[in-house]
This record gives C-alpha cells, structure tokens and sequence, in this order.
C-alpha cells in the first residue's frame, strides 16, 4: 500500500498519515521533517531529494505527506495507490493550527525535523489563511483529482475524515 497525504497547512496531513502508517503497518514519511529548518539552516534541495529518493527505493510501501512539489511531488501522486486530499477551509485549518501550538508549544512534534520547534507567528497565520491558498496550489490539486480520480479521497472538513477513519476502523 502506497499513500500519499496532500493539502493545506494546518489540514491534519501529518496526524493522518500517523495513523495509517500504524494501520497498514508501513513505515511514513512527513515531508515537512525533509524539508524544514535544522538548527536553523534550510537543507540544500539535493540534500532533501536525495533524502526523498532513498525512502522511495527502500520501501515497497509507504505512507508520505506534505506539498513540496519539488520532492517527487509527481513520482509521489504516480506511484500512490491512493491520494487523500485535506483540503479544509482556512479558519478550520488555523483554528487546528492554534490547537496544535497550544499542545506542542516551546517543542518539536513528531513529525518535524528536530530544532523545528512549533510557533504561531504572523508569518505562519497568513500562510495558513491566504499564501499557502495560491491559485497555482488550487490548480495543482485540481490537475491530481482530474489525472488520478481512480484514486483520489477528498476530505474537506472534520466530519469527512472522522467518517473516514471509521470507514477503515481507524477510530
């Protein structure tokens, strides 16, 4: 079983892709611990394919989330058996934001690199609510469900992912 997780930041991508990874017992890949700042320093692009390659070639099965179109985003949506999509409204996705923060605070979540501890900034607010929303990020979802709908699930708020994770006993 491939899975690949896509949608908007604050979505619940990487809690998702926790379960299913314990579910079908496979091993997950969130794509925020490649990418994002160790002690601060962004990691060079090779570095994070390189990083990205060696977990595909090594594993027959996989549970992979996150955006980053530049990491396989292409080989990833290919080679997934299934595609979830959460793609919830913006204010729910900063409300889960605020939540997640307020449980995190001060550290580093499982599924970030270590030194990434969790913040709440302006920055990140107007992320969630407007930059990560970008009509090409719009299109590029579009274009997935439109290429692959075989194997496309779209969740678009809590109530369609609860449903979905007691569809396959995940709850």
């Amino acid at each position: 079983m491939k899975i690949a997780i896509v949608g908007y930041s604050g979505s619940g991508k990487s809690t998702l892709a926790k379960k299913l990874g314990k579910y079908y017992n496979v091993d997950v890949l969130h794509l925020d611990t490649v990418h994002h700042l160790s002690g601060w320093k962004e990691r060079e692009i090779e570095s994070e394919l390189a990083i990205v390659n060696d977990f595909l070639i090594n594993h027959s099965s996989w549970v992979v989330d996150g955006n980053y179109s530049k990491l396989y985003y292409d080989q990833l949506m290919e080679e997934a058996d299934l595609i979830i999509m959460l793609l919830f409204n913006r204010f729910n996705c900063l409300w889960r934001a605020i939540k997640r923060y307020q449980k995190y605070k001060g550290k580093t979540r499982p599924d970030m690199t270590v030194g990434c501890d969790e913040k709440i900034d302006r920055e990140f607010v107007w992320w969630i609510l407007h930059k990560g929303r970008t009509n090409s990020a719009k299109e590029r979802y579009a274009k997935i469900q439109t290429q692959y709908p075989e194997k496309i699930i779209v969740l678009k708020n809590q109530k369609q992912l609860d449903k979905y994770e007691l569809s396959i006993k995940l709850k």
